[in-house]
Order: structure tokens, then sequence, then C-alpha cells
């Protein structure tokens, strides 16, 4: 299997062509952002509900790796530090808060997308109940629905949050590079501020285009799939663990933006690169860990560069000194998980390692 086929590396652009699914409702002028720092006076509800959906996603075509869960927004008050496992927007509701159409009740969750209980009937300007990191309440309106040219299963979705401090609709997901306007997709299953999913009864993730959740399921690990029998839910827990290099399993991302990845799994979905191109050069790379859906079970090294005793300092009682383990291959591990087998685990990677230049933090999650 070539890399092109597997979309192996994070960072490769993956073309996605925009087709407009539906068009948003008529909607008054957007009202002016007010500077930073400000609080803008609230709005009724009839105002609020009128100015959803104002924005036109443009086209776009690149997929950057990086450091987001959710690739969402970590605060909506922009001369606030966030914490690096904050987020606007964590999951929302299926019972509608506001209709686009009289006869939606209610929305299902199917693979990765929404459905109406009749076909045809519009989502669009729907209008859901939300819930950010903290737990409080954020409105969420769905915009538009672009089916993915990639997956029939699979729609994209652009949405917009209610932005409490600004008093404006909002997109929640992060803009990275050639995504100006990010969408989303809709994915069964919550994640927490550990990075840890959990299935909750009526709820589901709106995952931005730039996070970790959409990525894996774009590299082949959909969270509604199946190989050979096996659901590939857990697989695709190890692969968000794995994008941001979360080794502790504790929601804490040890990578940087655009770092080169190559990834490979037990159950045969993608194996290991040997090809040289523009954008991989195995020669280049090593080892670097294998994993579970709670982090690395075992570690021969940082991605980030940072000292490994680092991270065995964050996380003390999840990894054991002195356990050399071999993988096969060339993999080595130089520190495993307590009561865990190396052997066993979902996933492992490959990384280039060290950057030779340190740059700002993601603004989102």
């Amino acid at each position: 299997m070539t890399l092109l086929e597997k979309c192996l590396l994070a960072g490769l652009c993956l073309q996605l062509t925009a087709v407009a699914h539906a068009a948003p409702p008529p909607t008054a002028p957007k009202a002016e952002r007010p500077k930073v720092g400000s609080a803008a006076a609230p709005a009724s509800q009839d105002d609020r509900y009128a100015r959803r959906c104002q924005s036109e996603a443009p086209q776009r075509s690149f997929k950057p790796q990086g450091t987001m869960l959710w690739g969402t927004k970590r605060s909506w008050d922009t001369e606030k530090v966030a914490e690096q496992r904050s987020s606007v927007l964590i999951s929302a509701g299926l019972e509608p808060k506001r209709l686009a159409d009289a006869e939606v009740k209610t929305l299902r969750l199917a693979g990765g997308h929404l459905e109406a209980p009749a076909a045809g009937q519009s989502l669009v300007g729907t209008v859901l109940q939300g819930t950010a990191s903290d737990g409080k309440p954020v409105e969420v309106a769905i915009c538009g629905a672009e089916p993915s040219s990639e997956d029939p299963e699979m729609v994209w979705y652009r949405i917009e949050a209610w932005n409490s401090v600004a008093q404006e609709w909002e997109n929640p997901c992060v803009a990275v590079d050639r995504v100006p306007d990010p969408r989303a997709l809709a994915v069964g299953g919550v994640w927490d501020a550990t990075g840890a999913r959990k299935d909750v009864p009526g709820r589901f993730t709106f995952a931005c285009e730039n996070g970790a959740i959409t990525k894996c399921a774009l590299w082949g690990y959909k969270p509604w799939g199946s190989r050979g029998g096996q659901s590939l839910t857990e697989l695709h827990q190890a692969c968000t663990r794995m994008a941001r290099a979360d080794y502790c399993g504790n929601g804490k991302s040890h990578t940087y933006q655009d770092n080169p990845i190559d990834m490979y799994d037990q159950l045969g979905l993608l194996a290991r690169t040997k090809e040289v191109s523009a954008a991989w050069d195995p020669a280049k790379a090593s080892f670097e860990a294998a994993w579970g859906p709670d982090g690395a079970t075992c570690l021969s090294r940082t991605r980030d560069g940072r000292a490994l005793e680092t991270v065995l300092q964050e996380c003390p009682n999840r990894f054991r000194k002195g356990a050399v383990a071999e993988l096969g291959e060339g993999d080595r591990c130089a520190v495993q998980q307590a009561g865990a087998s190396p052997k066993a685990a979902l996933l492992r990677n490959h990384s280039y390692g060290t950057r030779p230049a340190v740059t700002a933090p993601a603004p989102g999650n």
C-alpha cells in the first residue's frame, strides 16, 4: 500500500471538494464585533436566532497535523489565557432547541452524519444545545451540510456557536493554514478534558477538521466502522492519543503543528511506510511509541524533543523504567506501561523527532 493510498502523514494535503448540500436560511446583517476585551449587550432570543448561519464556507484542501483534540477554540474570551484542555464546545444534544423544519423533532446519528426522522427534511438552520468543557451550555447552529466526496457515510457540517462574550454567532473550529473556515464531522461519543471517550445517550461530538478526532477518522480509523467483525472505536481512540502525542493519557499534547508521523496497526488497515517520497523519508524517522486507548503503552522517545524523564515525571505511576521491550521490525521501547504488554498495543508510530525551532502553541484544542 502506497503512502498516498494510506494518507498516513499528518500534514499531507487531502483534497476535499466542498459541495453545497443546502443553502442557509436568509438572515439579517451581522452585527459589528465588539472590541477585544469588551462584552456586548445581551441579544434577545429572536435576534440571536435570526443572526445564525451568515458566513459562507470557502473551498479548502489542507489537513495539517497538530495538538488539538476537538479542533475547537479554547475560550471565547480572546484576552483570557485558557488551559490547553479547555474547549468552547465538546458535545451537542440530538434534541433540537430550534427547528429548521417543523417536522424535525429529534435527530439521530448514523455513522459519520446526522439524520432527520424522514428523508428530505432539512437540518440547515437547526439549533442544538451544546456543552463547553467547563459544563456551561452553548447553542450550536447547523449552517450547511456537505456530503463527503471520499466516504458516503460522512457529511461535513458548517456550524456556528453562540459566542456569549461577543454576542454573535461564530465558527467554534480553529482555522489553520489553508482552512480559514473549518467544518466539522458528527462523531458518536463524548471526549472529556483528559481525552477519554465515553458513550453518552442522546449526545455526540462536532469534531472540527483540524482536530485529532476528525483526522483519525480520515486516516481510516472511523469509530463507527469495523474490520473483520471488530469495532474500530478503540483503535480510533488510540489514534487520538497518538496524533497528539498524549503519552500519559491525561489530555496533554507533546507534539507541534505539522509534525510528520507514520502509523501502522494490528488490524492491517495501515502498514508501515517504506517508500521514500517528498513528504516522508523512513531513514530519517525512528520508532516513537506504541499506543492503546488510554495513551502510550510503551515509549522510546518524545516527539517534540523534550527529555523522556519529563514525561515520566508527568505521570510517575504509569511507566516502568529498565523494562526494554523489543516489538519487532526494529521497534524498541525504552520504558513500558506497568501491567500492559507493548506487543498488544493497537497502534504504533514512527516520527522525525526534535523540531529545530520552537513555535507558539495552537490557539485551540
